[in-house]
């Protein structure tokens, strides 16, 4: 039997990243007990429904009892107000984390709240869909994925260790980086395109409703992607989006440089530069594949409807 990475698991928010966790654990073996807790009464009810945990009963006191790892799984809005409402029942030699997409923000408001005694070490999994809820997760999310570990300066090493080790258990692969770095690389590779996309969806929106029908009808594979992205969780993006303003912020001023660039070459008729810039990205995109992040499977993997 293998032994699990902790004695008992303890999630604060059972949404599709909290849920999943939660089925992850059981699955692989990587916690022996699992207590969540949510603020959602018709949640908590799910996850009763659902059996996603040995302690549902949404005490916070009984669910932190001899927890030796607690994720906080909410948006980060709100991570600092449960690291300040769980900290009472922190035991000491515990490790507290989060999901959150955002570090930085997510240190300034949890950090303070964190008992001596207790290790705080912010993670964030980059694995996901556009559902969410308890009924939304499923154990397999994180196989092959990256989570993110952005210790602090003078993190306890074993600490961290452990916590690798149960990302590790539950699939995914593990980088440590520090939080500043992992802010500006998100802000890039999915925080701007999740904003793109919103905006993309939301110019159809511009249009009058024959047009806008139309668009919808006979949507192509971009729009459609698009589409896809921009139906994530409203609240959890939102956060985002004013939680790490700066790196954003930076990133969409490079962009629009080079949306600046591709104009001009479409107004001059610059074709040879077009093909260079579309030859030059491409080739990221198939380096993506071959990491393993995507499928280059036909129909980016989707297969015919049912």
């Amino acid at each position: 039997m293998v032994k699990p990475v902790v004695d008992r698991l303890a999630i604060v928010g059972a949404g599709l990243i909290g849920s999943s966790i939660a089925r992850a654990a059981r699955e692989y073996a990587a916690a022996r007990e699992i207590a969540i807790l949510d603020a959602s009464p018709e949640v908590m009810t799910r996850v009763r429904e659902l059996g996603l945990a040995d302690d549902a009963s949404g005490d916070a006191a009984k669910a932190l009892e001899g927890a030796g790892l607690i994720i906080i799984c909410t948006p980060v809005g709100v991570c600092g107000a449960v690291a300040q409402a769980i900290a009472p029942y922190l035991e000491p030699g515990a490790i507290v984390s989060d999901v959150g997409s955002v570090k930085g923000a997510v240190v300034a408001q949890v950090a303070p709240h964190v008992p001596a005694g207790v290790h705080f070490i912010p993670a964030h999994p980059i694995a996901g869909t556009e559902f969410s809820g308890p009924d939304a997760g499923f154990a397999a999310l994180f196989q092959n994925r990256w989570s993110i570990l952005t210790p602090l300066d003078g993190a306890d090493k074993d600490a961290v260790a452990r916590l690798v080790d149960f990302w590790t258990r539950i699939g995914a692969k593990v980088e440590c980086m520090s939080p500043e770095h992992h802010d500006k690389v998100l802000a890039l590779t999915s925080h701007l395109p999740h904003l793109i996309a919103y905006n993309i969806v939301g110019t159809a929106e511009d249009f009058g409703e024959q047009t806008r029908s139309e668009v919808i009808k006979f949507s192509a594979s971009g729009f459609r992607d698009f589409t896809r992205i921009a139906a994530s969780d409203p609240i959890m993006w939102r956060d985002i989006f004013l939680n790490n303003r700066e790196a954003v912020l930076e990133m969409l001023g490079r962009f629009n440089e080079d949306l600046s660039a591709l104009q001009r070459m479409i107004r001059r008729g610059d074709g040879q530069g077009l093909f260079d810039f579309f030859t030059r990205t491409r080739a990221i995109r198939r380096s993506i594949v071959e990491q393993g992040q995507d499928t280059s499977a036909p129909d980016f993997g989707r297969g015919k409807p049912s």
